[in-house]
């Protein structure tokens, strides 16, 4: 890819990483609400949770933002390389 190209690609998937994390919070959120007890997700320097609790709240977090950002990631390598004709990260 041109230089040009990769310094216009980066703003592209910074904005498309934000919205991302926005998602994967948004969708962590309703998934606690579903699965978990009441109130949100244990934090790992609040005292009233044992670690089985944090950990796996943690492991569920990182598993929805794992997946949803190598989902906006190729999504968004996708309709680059269909409005560019190029791949991103590809010299």
């Amino acid at each position: 890819m041109p230089n040009t190209a990769k310094i216009v690609y980066k703003p592209v998937g910074l904005a498309a990483g934000l919205i991302g994390g926005a998602l994967a919070s948004f969708a962590f959120r309703k998934l606690w609400d579903r699965l978990g007890p009441e109130g949100d997700a244990p934090q790992p320097l609040e005292r009233d949770h044992t670690w089985p609790e944090v950990l796996f709240a943690a492991a569920i977090q990182g598993l929805i933002l794992s997946v949803v950002r190598a989902a906006v990631q190729r999504g968004g390598a996708v309709a680059w390389r269909r409005a560019t004709g190029t791949w991103p990260g590809e010299d």
